[in-house]
């Protein structure tokens, strides 16, 4: 799924039982014109900026680094992160390519407990 249908369907979703989701509402939470989140949200124009994308992440409880992933961004953050060993970060994520879900998940929890 594209960025922009990914935004619009969790709006409208939300829409539903909230006017607060209205592309109006919304875009003047954010900070932005809603022609611009329409334009968006209908893949007219590229996704916004990092700031943008998470405090729409924030409107409509969504995972910031989900939703920057869908517009093909990466965090600053995680940028940062990777900056530090780039050859390491990129020979793990080639070697994750094809594994499936419950491993990564696996691989995430021994990294995030371990006693190093």
């Amino acid at each position: 799924m594209e960025f922009g249908e990914h935004l619009r369907n969790e709006r409208e979703r939300l829409l539903a039982s909230d006017p607060r989701f209205s592309v109006r509402q919304l875009a003047q939470r954010v900070g932005i014109e809603p022609a611009y989140l329409s334009k968006v949200e209908r893949g007219v124009t590229a996704p916004p900026s990092e700031a943008t994308i998470r405090a729409l992440a924030r409107e409509l409880d969504q995972d910031p680094d989900m939703l920057l992933a869908l517009a093909g961004k990466v965090s600053a953050e995680l940028q940062a992160i990777i900056r530090k060993r780039p050859e390491l970060f990129a020979e793990l994520l080639r070697s994750l390519k094809d594994t499936p879900d419950h491993a990564i998940l696996r691989v995430v929890r021994e990294v995030r407990d371990g006693d190093w």
